[in-house]
């Protein structure tokens, strides 16, 4: 898209999934100074083992194991952020000409690599009015003899639903059904908003084998500095081969960010709950702002998130009568009032917008009152409301 914002107003960017755009979310003092011992140690200056420090990988399986896993330093894989995990995870899985089936909407990463790859993607819809949970009938529909993988992206980019435990349950039923593995993207699991409870997937499979991706970034608040990780959550040893294919897919990079692996011990060991705690309440209230003034403008039907960095907004275009579709709405949103957002077409999901809740409280209501003047400006005159 070749847009240009308004140049007397400044740009309000609520597209970027990076919670230190704006400098109001840090990384607490614990990680900082996990960071800078371990960048003092030259014995982080070097290359690790392939698939990560065995330092590294022991303190990420005892951190797990204290949160209801069961895995040891041997069934974690160090890698370059959750995006590569993502990536090593399909590769393993998955041969050309088969499939993969994945949440609409969903993060663009699994778009990106099945193209590249000629693996099949097949898409299963997340419904608004459950609170985007996945549509189960549909997603046994799209299963066969070729599909390699279901992927669950729990909490959710875009959409922000964190998944009740009743329904990852059924989402496992469905999978040991089909003798199916599960990519469960997990990066956002200490994001998750007071009075929701959080469930990884892994604990409660009995049968069904989990390649678990996470990483530093989005719960440290630190997505650049690149460490992230698979967890082979094997059973009866099916999964024996994609560990070893997984462990060979490291040498291509050699190895992850080494001063990172080597902080790792102490981030995991010493960041305090109060760090997350306070993160989920601020982003929290940043998304009630969101969502009161959003919900005040006619046309728009924003959902409140349970956890991660994003709110999924319905846009009904028939008040929108002059805009054809999300990317057209954002277009001109930007080019009036300068706000960003990521129009649903990004994620195979029109008539929605995504926004991120990482912004300070007075922007995003600066960025609500800009586009409720848009909304006024551009809706139809047959609308019997105003804003």
């Amino acid at each position: 898209m070749n847009i240009k914002p308004n140049p007397k107003k400044s740009l309000i960017p609520l597209s970027i999934g990076d919670p230190t755009v704006f400098g109001n979310l840090k990384a607490c003092p614990e990680i900082q100074d996990a960071v800078t011992k371990a960048a003092a140690d030259h014995k982080n200056n070097g290359y690790s083992e392939l698939i990560g420090s065995k330092a590294a990988r022991e303190a990420l399986a005892s951190y797990m194991n204290r949160h209801q896993h069961s895995v040891t330093a041997d069934d974690i894989q160090i890698v370059n952020g959750c995006s590569s995990a993502v990536e090593m995870a399909i590769v393993a899985l998955a041969n050309p000409g088969q499939n993969i089936i994945s949440p609409r909407p969903g993060y663009s990463i699994f778009f990106t690599v099945t193209k590249a790859l000629d693996i099949e993607l097949r898409q299963y819809d997340l419904l608004p009015d459950q609170k985007w949970e996945a549509d189960l009938k549909q997603m046994e529909s799209l299963i066969d003899e070729k599909t390699a993988a279901i992927v669950v992206i729990n909490p959710s980019n875009p959409c922000g639903s964190v998944f009740s435990r009743s329904h990852l349950e059924d989402v496992l039923a469905l999978a040991e059904k089909y003798y199916v593995p599960i990519i469960a993207d997990e990066i956002y699991e200490h994001i998750v908003f007071p009075g929701k409870k959080y469930y990884s997937m892994a604990p409660l499979s009995k049968n069904v084998p989990i390649l678990q991706c996470g990483a530093v970034s989005k719960r440290f608040l630190a997505p650049g500095w690149r460490l992230g990780w698979v967890v082979v959550h094997d059973r009866g040893g099916v999964l024996k081969e994609v560990k070893q294919g997984l462990a060979k897919l490291s040498g291509i990079t050699l190895c992850a960010n080494t001063v990172i692996q080597g902080a790792l011990p102490d981030i995991l060991k010493n960041t305090p709950q109060s760090f997350y705690d306070d993160l989920n309440l601020q982003l929290q209230k940043v998304a009630t702002i969101a969502y009161d003034m959003l919900s005040e403008i006619e046309g728009l039907k924003p959902v409140m998130p349970e956890g991660a960095m994003y709110m999924m907004v319905g846009i009904d275009l028939e008040l929108y009568s002059k805009f054809n579709d999300g990317m057209a709405f954002i277009k001109a949103l930007v080019e009036e009032e300068s706000v960003f957002g990521l129009p649903g077409e990004c994620f195979s999901y029109p008539n929605y917008i995504r926004i991120i809740i990482t912004i300070p409280e007075d922007k995003m209501r600066e960025a609500c009152e800009r586009i409720k003047k848009f909304c006024a400006t551009h809706r139809s005159p047959k609308s019997s409301k105003s804003s």
